[in-house]
């Protein structure tokens, strides 16, 4: 038995009301159950209560048993002296009110019907990847959709929090910002982090004024990420390495030194190098980026925006010093996809945000232009019959998943709610 399933039962009266009694065998009469706030103090505020022949309006405070009170130490909290009625699973002590009166106890499981607690305990079930994975695709649409919007929002709250973080770190420079995002998205799961630290290690000052020779914005960030820290005979990277040490001293710039990149387990043109020179190019070829980007309202204007190749040198090598197959390396477009979930998206929301304006329903038609991911999360779904048809309804079971199911949250879901409400 869970808290939270005693404050389901208790906001929506799912028991019998009829003939409620305190463990003292006065009777309640329920005629407000109180304001679920979920903030600090009493679970419910400003209940009604009738309890003999006497009306209450007050707080109500909710525990599996009575003696939860002083584990919680509320008997010194002033928070909770105007209780009016403590709710509980199990009775095992009575509580006292400053003005040392017993405070009414109603004892909860008296009155709760056996099949609702069996449905909520089939629900928590933990042998199951998710606790509904029965009976989840017999959600009403309706209920689904407005679910959707709202776990789509918490996923996008999530990530801003990041970009306000580099916004502080830059003094609110978007563009700054942006560039650490993308830097960052490049780099996929395995080489994120590195390839963030080394946009952070150039102040955007100097890549603006750089920006404009795409051979020295590759000799800044390749230095940095400690691919020139080797001797080679290849001729393009004797010239990244001279430019790499004439700008370090020309910015009076420190060498930084950062954890090895990754090739291992990547297909070519995911390897580090193809995906630093394609950020340059797209910081050579697109000055003002963020004004760009902050615009864009379709799949097809990013994928204009985003039309970058490597460098020349890049065409037919994969490393330094090893020639392959001439291949012009393009941005795919279900990288670009990557890139509207993970950087364009929640940068727009957080400028919208920051400019106290709503871009909601943009957002959601962005999005629901974008292909549906591909991961063993949403493979999983769709064996349950949830089929996703685009990016937005893949990052909202995204969010179900990870935020909700894993923590078996159902009573904090609509999904939950919906399916206990039905049983």
């Amino acid at each position: 038995m869970r808290e939270d399933f005693l404050h389901y039962l208790w906001k929506f009266k799912k028991f019998e009301t009829l003939n409620l009694k305190t463990t003292t065998n006065e009777q309640i009469t329920i005629i407000k159950t109180g304001d679920y706030l979920q903030l600090s103090g009493p679970d419910f505020f400003n209940a009604q209560i009738r309890i003999g022949d006497q009306k209450w309006a007050g707080n109500v405070e909710i525990h599996l048993k009575s003696s939860d009170w002083y584990v919680h130490h509320h008997e010194k909290d002033p928070a909770y002296e105007n209780v009016i009625l403590h709710v509980v699973w199990e009775h095992d002590t009575e509580i006292f009110s400053k003005n040392n009166s017993e405070i009414p106890v109603l004892v909860l499981k008296d009155y709760v019907p056996s099949e609702i607690i069996n449905n909520y305990n089939s629900l928590i079930s933990p042998k199951t990847w998710i606790p509904c994975e029965k009976q989840i695709a017999q959600v009403e649409e309706f209920v689904f959709k407005n679910w959707q919007e709202r776990l789509f929002f918490e996923r996008l709250e999530r990530k801003s929090k990041f970009i306000y973080e580099l916004l502080t770190e830059t003094n609110s420079d978007w563009e700054y910002v942006l560039f650490c995002l993308l830097a960052k998205n490049f780099g996929l799961n395995t080489n994120g982090e590195t390839f963030l630290k080394i946009a952070k290690s150039v102040p955007f000052s100097i890549i603006r004024k750089e920006s404009f020779e795409v051979e020295n914005l590759e000799a800044l960030i390749f230095g940095n990420s400690g691919l020139l820290d080797c001797i080679k005979e290849d001729v393009y990277f004797k010239d990244l390495k001279i430019r790499y040490f004439y700008l370090l001293n020309k910015y009076q710039l420190e060498k930084v030194y950062t954890e090895p990149l990754q090739f291992f387990k990547h297909r070519p043109d995911n390897f580090p190098t193809i995906r630093l020179s394609q950020l340059a190019s797209l910081y050579s070829k697109h000055h003002n980026l963020f004004s760009k980007v902050i615009n864009l309202k379709s799949v097809k204007d990013v994928y204009s925006l985003f039309n970058v190749s490597t460098s020349l040198y890049w065409e037919n090598h994969y490393q330094f010093d090893k020639v392959s197959p001439k291949k012009s390396k393009l941005l795919s477009s279900s990288f670009i996809d990557l890139l509207i979930v993970n950087t364009i998206i929640p940068l727009q929301f957080a400028y919208s945000n920051r400019m106290g304006e709503s871009n909601s329903e943009d957002l959601i038609e962005f999005m629901t232009e974008v292909t549906p991911e591909k991961n063993s999360i949403i493979s999983k779904f769709e064996s349950f019959g949830i089929i996703p048809k685009n990016a937005f309804e893949t990052q909202t079971l995204l969010q179900l998943k990870n935020e909700y199911c894993n923590n078996n949250a159902c009573l904090q879901c609509a999904i939950g709610m919906e399916l206990l409400k039905n049983n």
